[in-house]
């Protein structure tokens, strides 16, 4: 287990560094580009496989202990070790960045975004998949800094090479606001460790806040808070996001949607909740009122983009829903309780599986239309993707209908225990304040069922018009490449158990401070 957790971590370091060799002779296939390619594919699903082999060896009977635990020495002088391990919190966030990453891999392996040499692109997104699981694996504080800040640079250049119209500007804004956020927080790490005697995660957590004063808690969270809020995205924190998404290529935001906006909720989770109790306790009216804000916003933003007339661009529509969503795990993480605690965790893992699903499917279209603007999509009466490709379009209703929220589908539990853990609160903070935040939210729901039916009118009904090219329905590796997070979609939504039965012991014993 120890040893899987780590070739988790580092293979992909080791895949990165192979991608830009050149391909030995046998291996090259029809061009070194397929060989790179495949290259990438064939790395992306070995760590793929062994997060499997590591969620099935895990002991699912007390998801609450530290599992494959590594902790080595680094830096003795600032007590800095190589600390690894999962537990229920952090096992469903690695399986997901594993999963995506393959599937990405897949899909650019039979559709490679126009740009410069797949080696570079490869090796980019082997990068970012580094980052992204070293940081939920990692349990010092310094490491989640330096894996948090690792998938910048990779995404970076996804972004300004890989991208379309605009790019340059929006990879700057990505690169700009992530940083800076970054600075900020890295003054609060260093000041927890500082002022604790040490950077490890768990020793802190145990501690549960009660060798930091309040005030050091305090500055600890509004730091701290202002990076992962960045990366979440928070309103108004935000606006980095919907530029970044329009411009990057389909796996780009893919990986931007269903990975990376979870580094943020999970530091908060995992970082602030246990380890600043008091000061999380403080600013939680405040977090949980800019979510709120953001819920309402982005559904407005959504609403506006699908009026007729408006020129809006499907995915930026996207990006301003996940701004929406992510709104409802900071509500749940506000609530400080383990309803809402759980709700965002479940939330997270849903909106990487339907959002990342959802950016995908937009992709499609844009290819096959040219086009991700609504209004030239629809025309007059729509672009009856149901007429043309009833597959792609049946599967984009689907993937719509689960991101607002049906019943039955991923996307409803998470947002349902995250307004359960508004309705009542921790104690200490205010209920008529949080009955209010989870009236607002629920107002939200409405919202986003709005600008999503809308999408689907738009995009999947209407005349079918006679075009002089034919539009391609779902091809193979689309399917391929599509099916599992369809699958676990509905498989969540059905069976929640699966994934509440991991989180809630682990974050039962993180909110009771490190106790069982």
């Amino acid at each position: 287990m120890q040893f899987l957790l780590a070739f988790i971590v580092v293979a992909p370091l080791v895949g990165a560094v192979a991608a830009l060799l050149p391909a030995p002779p046998g291996l090259k296939g029809s061009s070194p580009d397929q060989a790179v390619l495949r290259h990438g594919v064939t790395v992306t699903g070995a760590i793929l496989l062994a997060t499997i082999v590591l969620a099935a060896g895990f002991d699912h009977d007390h998801p609450s202990k530290m599992q494959a635990t590594t902790d080595i020495s680094w830096i003795p002088a600032l007590d800095v070790r190589i600390h690894l391990g999962i537990d229920g919190i952090s096992l469903p966030l690695l399986v997901l960045t594993a999963l995506l990453t393959f599937l990405c891999a897949l899909y650019s392996y039979f559709k490679m975004p126009a740009g410069p040499s797949p080696k570079a692109f490869v090796a980019l997104v082997l990068v970012l998949e580094s980052g992204t699981l070293a940081t939920f694996a990692v349990l010092d504080l310094l490491l989640f800094f330096l894996a948090f800040e690792m998938v910048l640079i990779p995404m970076y250049f996804l972004i300004a090479r890989w991208g379309g119209a605009a790019r340059q500007a929006a990879a700057w804004k990505f690169i700009l606001y992530t940083l800076l956020g970054s600075v900020i927080m890295l003054l609060g790490l260093l000041l927890i460790g500082l002022k604790s005697g040490t950077f490890d995660m768990v020793a802190l957590a145990t501690d549960n806040g009660r060798g930091l004063t309040s005030s050091v808690q305090f500055i600890a969270v509004l730091a701290i808070g202002v990076g992962l809020a960045v990366k979440t995205p928070m309103w108004p924190l935000h606006s980095w996001l919907p530029d970044a998404h329009t411009a990057a290529p389909t796996v780009g935001s893919v990986l931007l949607a269903g990975v990376l906006l979870k580094m943020g909720t999970y530091g908060f989770v995992r970082i602030l909740l246990p380890i600043a109790p008091d000061g999380m306790h403080t600013f939680a009216p405040y977090l949980a009122a800019f979510a709120v804000v953001g819920i309402v916003y982005g559904s407005l933003a959504c609403l506006a983009l699908v009026r007729p007339g408006s020129k809006g661009d499907l995915k930026r529509l996207i990006a301003y829903s996940s701004v929406g969503h992510m709104g409802f795990v900071l509500l749940g993480i506000a609530s400080m309780t383990p309803t809402g605690v759980n709700g965002a965790l479940f939330a997270n893992i849903a909106h990487g599986l339907i959002t990342g699903l959802l950016f995908f499917l937009v992709g499609a279209v844009k290819e096959r239309y040219g086009t991700a603007d609504l209004d030239t999509l629809s025309g007059a009466t729509g672009a009856a993707l149901y007429g043309r490709a009833p597959r792609l379009g049946g599967l984009l209703a689907f993937a719509a209908v689960a991101s607002l929220g049906l019943p039955g589908l991923a996307g409803f539990w998470g947002e349902m225990l995250a307004l359960f853990g508004s309705f009542d609160p921790a104690e200490g903070l205010s209920r008529p304040a949080f009955l209010t935040f989870m009236s607002i939210a629920a107002f939200g729901t409405l919202l986003t069922a709005a600008y999503m039916l809308l999408v689907v009118r738009r995009v999947c009904m209407g005349e079918k018009r006679e075009e002089t090219h034919r539009i391609a329905d779902i091809q193979s590796y689309e399917f391929a490449a599509w099916t599992p997070l369809v699958a676990l979609t509905v498989l969540a939504g059905l069976w929640p158990a699966v994934l509440l039965g991991l989180t809630d012991p682990a974050v039962q014993k993180l909110l009771a401070g490190g106790k069982s």
